[in-house]
């Protein structure tokens, strides 16, 4: 029996001292010195928690919610594009604004060791999302009919819209708070903790809104709201759970209750620097809605084709803008630390490390163009229009990776206004005008597909050489020198 206890208890002790060891692996992960070490081993411990987000916790929901709503029918889906796609789409804009200033601001402020001011930057981003969910509540409540009304005039997809954006827009305090609070631990080097708290809220969420949208479990079958209801619920978790890592200090932020007064200077200077990268993120947004509405004006097979190629993009984006919000992490919290040197070799090896990943993906997609297109559809035109595309989306998307990783850099060094300017001039005078142009005649669909490639490429030059040209350092090497 004693040889049991002992037995026993040298297990126990074994155990408790591997959770100590993943404690202490959690740890060093969540509070590394990003001002210091290897840059490369920096670069994936903030890239790889975000990649694994997109591809496995947002990447899975968006497929299994798809499932979900394609078996309550083609009114559903429709109804989803309407509110999700569109209005909600539309909020998420401004949010992410507002996410690059927050980020953009304590990373600088906790590379130069200034954790307080950090906090009350956090606090106050949080009041700002909190004035910016009242606004979305409002309107949701009050005029839930008529924003569904902008962007269908389908009964059908309205009367289910309606009821839908009247429960979604208040619960989307979830998802604004988890956003913002994902910038805020980012900024501060931390993209461990929303990793593991997407991992949790998405089961929970699909679950929930498979109970309730079908009635399982006793609960009420509430069909297309229960979507809504569902998704909410499983945010409201999410939330909690990062409520209770920012306010009892278990982060490198800790918010306290001070931190939530209004302080016009720190509100000031979010929103001054919130403006420019929502236009930034607006302009090609823009560019996306207005080629899917061009395409739509070819046919309905050249449409397919265009989400077909939007579709197979944003795997690559999911791993090229995650890496790109990883430099900006490195670039803020060494500009702060007063390291320009070491800003500028954490963007060459974001650079390096995006092209060794994003290369090898395009020249996938370009030799297995036809595979990839013929996968989502078994419509030979589709299919080929679809190839076709990626044709050329596979040229543009071997200069994403430096394209993403220079204005999110420029950003986190808080000069956000040439890569807006940049990315709102080609939309305007080169994307609009060669899309419509190209598209016309003969070249139909084929002309849309160039015009989209040559408007990447001229907005990754651009925006590249700018980041060349070092302006955007200038405010911090005079700081250095005085």
């Amino acid at each position: 029996m004693a040889r049991g206890k002992c037995e026993a208890g040298g297990m126990d002790e074994g155990a408790a001292g591997q959770r100590a060891a993943r404690r202490g692996w959690l740890h060093r992960l969540r509070h590394r010195d990003h001002t210091r070490g290897a840059l490369s081993i920096s670069i994936l411990a903030l890239a790889v928690p975000s990649i694994l987000t997109s591809l496995g916790a947002m990447g899975s929901f968006q497929l299994v919610e798809l499932k979900l709503l394609g078996w309550m029918g083609p009114d559903a889906m429709a109804a989803a594009g309407a509110t999700n796609q569109t209005l909600r789409q539309m909020i998420l804009l401004m949010l992410l604004g507002l996410s690059a200033a927050s980020q953009m601001l304590v990373a600088q402020l906790a590379g130069a060791g200034r954790i307080g001011d950090a906090e009350h930057i956090a606090g106050q981003t949080v009041l700002a999302g909190a004035v910016l969910w009242l606004a979305v509540t409002l309107a949701g409540i009050f005029a839930a009919g008529p924003l569904v009304r902008l962007v269908t005039d389908d009964p059908a997809v309205i009367a289910l819209g309606t009821p839908y954006v009247r429960v979604a827009f208040p619960f989307l305090a979830t998802v604004i708070f988890m956003q913002l609070a994902t910038a805020i631990l980012g900024g501060a080097g931390d993209t461990t903790t929303p990793m593991l708290v997407n991992f949790l809220v998405t089961p929970l969420a699909l679950f929930a809104q498979w109970a309730l949208g079908f009635g399982h479990f006793g609960l009420p079958e509430l069909g297309f709201t229960g979507i809504a209801w569902g998704q909410g619920l499983g945010g409201l978790v999410g939330t909690a759970v990062l409520l209770r890592v920012l306010f009892r200090g278990r982060a490198r932020v800790h918010l306290r209750r001070r931190h939530l007064l209004p302080d016009s200077t720190a509100l000031s200077a979010l929103l001054r620097n919130a403006w420019q990268p929502t236009l930034h993120f607006v302009a090609r947004s823009s560019i996306v809605i207005f080629f899917m509405a061009l395409a739509g004006r070819i046919g309905g097979e050249a449409q397919a084709a265009y989400t077909i190629g939007l579709r197979v993009e944003m795997l690559a984006f999911m791993v090229a803008f995650p890496m790109a919000n990883a430099c900006a992490t490195l670039v803020g919290q060494n500009l702060g630390a007063g390291s320009l040197p070491r800003a500028w070799r954490a963007i060459f090896v974001t650079c390096a490390m995006q092209l060794a990943l994003l290369l090898p993906m395009a020249l996938g997609i370009f030799l297995f163009r036809g595979e990839l297109a013929a996968w989502f559809s078994d419509d030979p035109q589709v299919t080929a229009l679809a190839a076709e595309y990626l044709f050329y989306s596979a040229i543009a998307l071997c200069f994403y990776g430096p394209y993403f990783a220079a204005f999110r850099a420029m950003q986190a060094a808080g000069s956000m206004l040439p890569p807006m300017l940049i990315a709102v001039s080609v939309a305007l005078l080169l994307g609009l005008p060669l899309g419509v142009w190209l598209s016309r005649g003969e070249l139909g669909a084929t002309g849309m597909w160039i015009a989209s490639m040559v408007y990447a490429l001229v907005n990754c030059a651009l925006t590249i050489g700018w980041l060349l040209t070092g302006h955007w350092t200038r405010p911090h090497r005079r700081a250095q020198e005085r």
